[in-house]
This record gives structure tokens, sequence and C-alpha cells, in this order.
């Protein structure tokens, strides 16, 4: 018999590992740990060479916003000389969970694709040792 683990009462058993890899992700998240942990490596469906292949997952960075787009120059030009603000401020706490962004990068083309992000307020990527 295969391994047997859970995810909150939830047991996986049988004769090979899951091949999804979102039941990885569940998987590999550590109940007792503060952090969501997800491996490095993952095998998963690559989009470009249309099969499953083994992924390197990267956590995607933030880039510095661009000063050159619609939205903030209608917000420069707004806020620009006397008067007050033009919206209200937000009200309120911030979010207690982030948003992860995820990038897939395949190891046979070297593509990398996204998937949607996962909320976490903790997030690492562990090395996974067979």
């Amino acid at each position: 018999m295969g391994r047997v683990s859970s995810f909150d009462g939830v047991r996986f058993a049988g004769p090979s590992e899951p091949s999804n890899p979102l039941i990885e992700v569940l998987l590999c998240y550590d109940a007792r740990s503060a952090s969501m942990k997800m491996p490095q490596r993952i095998r998963g469906y690559c989009p470009f060479c249309n099969q499953h292949r083994e992924l390197e997952v990267e956590r995607v960075k933030n880039r510095p916003r661009s000063e050159l787009r619609a939205g903030q120059r209608r917000f420069r030009r707004v806020t620009a000389g006397y008067g007050g603000f033009p919206r209200p401020k937000p009200e309120g706490r911030e979010k207690p969970t982030k948003r992860i962004h995820l990038r897939f990068r395949c190891r046979e083309c070297h593509k990398a694709h996204q998937r949607p992000g996962i909320r976490a307020k903790k997030f690492e990527l562990v090395e996974v040792h067979k």
C-alpha cells in the first residue's frame, strides 16, 4: 500500500502518489506549521507541450508599477495642485491573507505559465527528497 497522508481528516491512500498537483499541494501542507509548504518541482500539465511534465514552481515577485498607465496618469492629474484627495481613504484593516501568485516553468520546453493565485498567510517552497 502507498503513502497514507491526511489533510483535515481526509485520507489519501493508494498504490501510487496522487497525480493532481493541487492534491500534492494539500498533502505537502503541514497542519502543525503556520506556513503553507509546496514542493519546488511538481508534475503537472504544460499547455505548451500539451501533456503532463515536470514543472518547476517559482513565486512571482511584484514589479514596480508603471507611471504611464492610464489610471496612474489620471490619478496624478487629479491629485496635482491644490485640493483634497480624489477618493476616500479605505476604511478598516488590510486582509489577513495575501494572494500568492506562482509561475510554473516546464523543464522540457522551458516555457512558463501561471495559474490563479492562492491565499495564504505564509508560503514557502520546499525541496522534496525522494
